[in-house]
């Protein structure tokens, strides 16, 4: 199963976030499948770079995302263009 998720980066007090697709399988530090975007919590207020397409892509494949993440997406207006895009599908 592939999920997204947070691959933590950065030095040791100055931490910032990848968006990836893994497979659920893989250690935390792991060879992921692709880089979604990234996030940025250190900053006032924190930064938050997803790539729209993509993101919407693995969703539709299936691909979990983390609490986390879902709520970035969610803050990032992406899980609303996606469930748009579904009810659509369906009409």
């Amino acid at each position: 199963m592939v999920k997204l998720r947070l691959r933590r980066m950065g030095a040791g007090d100055q931490p910032f976030y990848r968006i990836v697709a893994v497979d659920s399988r893989v250690k935390q530090v792991g060879k992921y499948l692709e880089c979604v975007g990234w996030y940025d919590p250190k900053t006032e207020p924190s930064k938050i770079n997803i790539e729209t397409e993509r993101a919407i892509y693995w969703l539709s494949v299936g691909a979990q995302p983390s609490e986390t993440v879902r709520s970035l997406l969610r803050k990032a207006g992406i899980l609303q263009i996606w469930h748009e895009r579904k009810l659509a599908k369906a009409e």
